[in-house]
């Protein structure tokens, strides 16, 4: 598709480029009436819309923020986007997103995407906890600030948001063992995740509070989806593993070992309970429903433009990690 341009209207009136920019910008000092209705008339017939991309450009300006997620088939991401999304557009802001899809060369090729766009400045969720970390720190050194949320890494200072992961474990862990489960599984995540590992140190944690040996063999990473946590309790069965509670990394992998506990008729809560952390209304939709923490995505949103636009305005701003709430859900998966 061919866009209009100044150069088209100018070469189709016989005039110079100058006068038409001048009288597409409403200039009526240096362009007379008559001048102007023509190319006012012309580039209305030629469908002409201005390039905001090069005025901004020209003004060392893109007004545009970057948004790399790791995935998009779980609600919370896409409720993100459409919080952060919102806000920076009533800031003057413009959007353009990004998907990893759980692989890090992919969230390089964003990261260097967005460079190449000019965008001012980022928000991630990262894939990957260490890969790219040099690519980050050349970002900013570029002086295009980055907000990490959620899915956060610890070796940058760099503005964070994010929940406290390994207090949520902890605490569903002990709902667990209250419930009287003694034999509790936890299907890990990636050890290349933040969340991950100190999600698997609240497990562990909790277990010694109430004298329960660590068991590796009740350890397994089972990834992010929805077939990991199918394959990981298909494992255990066929092991002959005897377990009372699953305990998930995040929503996808509790609904794969959900749906496969019950094609083997296990009864959910009373042979097995099972919960999660991350969990969004999708926990909501099956049944038995999943007790699930349940991140305030809207708040992390509102926290991560806030971080954002903070730095873009004041670069020298100290990074700042947010530490926000979370609510657990207690649900039919462990009543």
């Amino acid at each position: 598709m061919k866009y209009t341009t100044i150069i088209d209207i100018a070469r189709e009136l016989g005039i110079s480029k100058s006068t038409v920019s001048r009288a597409l910008r409403n200039d009526d000092r240096n362009v007379n009436k008559e001048t102007k209705k023509k190319i006012l008339d012309l580039a209305e017939r030629m469908g002409y819309t201005r390039n905001e991309l090069a005025v901004n450009l020209r003004k060392q300006s893109t007004r545009t923020i970057g948004i790399v997620v790791p995935e998009l088939l779980t609600p919370f991401y896409m409720n993100f986007i459409t919080y952060a999304q919102q806000l920076l557009n009533k800031q003057g802001y413009r959007v353009t997103l990004a998907q990893s899809h759980e692989n890090p060369d992919a969230e390089l090729s964003n990261l260097q995407m967005f460079e190449d766009y000019r965008v001012e400045g980022i928000l991630i969720s990262v894939c990957h906890a260490r890969k790219n970390i040099d690519a980050y720190r050349k970002l900013m050194e570029k002086g295009i600030p980055m907000v990490f949320f959620d899915r956060t890494i610890t070796e940058l200072s760099v503005p964070k948001v994010k929940i406290d992961d390994y207090l949520r474990a902890f605490f569903m862990v002990e709902h667990l063992i209250r419930s009287g489960k003694k034999k509790i599984v936890h299907l890990a995540g990636p050890s290349y995740i933040q969340n991950a590992i100190e999600r698997k140190s609240g497990y562990r944690d909790a277990l010694e509070k109430f004298h329960i040996s660590y068991n590796l063999d009740y350890v397994i990473e089972a990834g992010v989806d929805f077939a990991g946590g199918e394959k990981a309790i298909e494992q255990l069965l066929k092991q002959g593993t005897n377990f009372d509670a699953v305990f998930c990394f995040t929503e996808m992998t509790a609904l794969g070992a959900k749906s496969c506990l019950q094609r083997n008729h296990l009864d959910i809560p009373n042979q097995v309970a099972i919960s999660c952390i991350s969990g969004t209304d999708l926990c909501m939709l099956v049944h038995p429903s999943v007790t699930a923490v349940e991140q305030p995505v809207k708040k992390m949103a509102e926290e991560a433009v806030r971080l954002i636009v903070e730095k873009l305005e004041c670069p020298e701003k100290a990074d700042e990690t947010v530490i926000l709430d979370a609510e657990t859900c207690f649900r039919e998966s462990t009543c």
